[in-house]
């Protein structure tokens, strides 16, 4: 019998290595009793969107230091985005992956390839070699694919692969030189803004595109209340699509540029503070309060930790946009969402295991 989408205090028997009983006031004379009080039992977390950065990048993540993170942070699986040096857009380097993967890490690690050759958005990688060497998804990641026609054709491609494609939503021409979310804050600060339309206007032509070619999209960091609606929209015609959105997203506004705590609990941080700088950036309360709404009602499938080693300068203008969070994923996610009043939001995270053909992981249930 299959357990889920409880939240109750219960005991979990554990026999053989293997979960034998869930329920209340179990006998447990026989064995070792582990007082877990105040804690939560979940089924492993998924991370889709996981930057380990190996190969060529090993000063930022290493598939060693990037799968403990996830490991400290309840996450059992993760898929390795492919903004590698070289880019993952051929099957050796896929390989690769794996073959660092089995001796290093301490988690599941599935690759995503690249959309296009070098995810530079002009020529389409060899999808079907990717595939067949491991990859269960394709991705620019931080790069949008700002042709209109190579997208189609790579959802084209995807489509009769049966992968997903995951997008990073950003027209680079409305978004060019921002630092913050444009808005109030970002005047008062006298800083150039990244408007809300920047995400919400590619979120809305791959749909569009997808919805033609009968693709699978999914909709990486959700931030803006405009691409929560065309989301909501796409799914009501039965557009594949899903969508995911960070923790920060969902607990943290604009205003925190600005300095502003996060919780009631917290201080102030100091004006112009680099460790909000995220891309895509912190947005507006009606924006926050909308990707809540989402994640509450299943429109955005889940929560992921976007983050890898943080190197930070002092200049919010010129600082590259990240934070590091595979590790205190669910106690932010839980912790914010309690503080913001927006309900429990702790779910397993973030990509549902069916829809990305990730089979057997992350589960709760008897003999798991």
């Amino acid at each position: 019998m299959i357990v889920l989408d409880l939240d109750e205090d219960l005991d979990v028997l554990i026999e053989d290595g293997h979960v034998s009983k869930v329920g209340n006031r179990l006998d447990t004379r026989r064995g070792r009793t582990i007082d877990v009080r105040g804690r939560v039992v979940c089924p492993g977390f998924i991370d889709l969107h996981t930057h380990l950065r190996e190969p060529g990048r090993e000063d930022k993540e290493t598939i060693a230091t990037g799968t403990r993170a996830a490991a400290a942070g309840g996450f059992t699986a993760v898929c390795a985005m492919p903004n590698t040096d070289p880019v993952n857009d051929r099957a050796g380097i896929t390989r690769a992956i794996l073959d660092r993967a089995r001796s290093e890490g301490v988690v599941r690690v599935h690759p995503i390839g690249a959309i296009t050759r070098g995810s530079l958005g002009e020529q389409l990688a060899d999808m079907a070699e990717l595939k067949e060497a491991g990859c269960v998804c394709v991705t620019d990641d931080g790069r949008p694919v700002m042709s209109a026609g190579v997208m189609r054709r790579a959802l084209e491609y995807a489509r009769d692969l049966d992968l997903p494609v995951m997008i990073h939503a950003e027209d680079l021409t409305l978004s060019s030189g921002g630092a913050m979310n444009e808005g109030p804050v970002a005047t008062r600060l006298g800083l150039p803004g990244v408007p809300a339309a920047a995400e919400v206007a590619m979120v809305q032509r791959d749909i569009l595109l997808a919805e033609t070619c009968g693709a699978r999209l999914h909709v990486a960091h959700v931030s803006a209340a405009g691409s929560v609606r065309a989301i909501r929209e796409a799914k009501a015609r039965g557009v594949r699509i899903t969508a995911e959105a960070t923790p920060h997203h969902f607990t943290l506004t604009d205003e925190a540029v600005a300095g502003m705590a996060a919780s009631g609990d917290q201080p102030a941080a100091d004006p112009y503070d680099t460790h909000a700088k995220m891309s895509p950036p912190l947005r507006a309360e009606s924006d926050r309060a909308a990707v809540v709404a989402a994640l509450n009602d299943g429109k955005a499938g889940g929560i992921h930790p976007r983050g890898e080693r943080n190197h930070r300068a002092r200049d919010i203008a010129r600082v590259d946009a990240r934070t590091r969070a595979l590790g205190r994923a669910a106690p932010a996610s839980r912790r914010g969402a309690a503080h913001r009043g927006t309900g429990p939001l702790l779910r397993p995270a973030v990509w549902n295991a069916r829809r990305g053909r990730i089979r057997g992981r992350g589960r709760r249930r008897r003999g798991a």
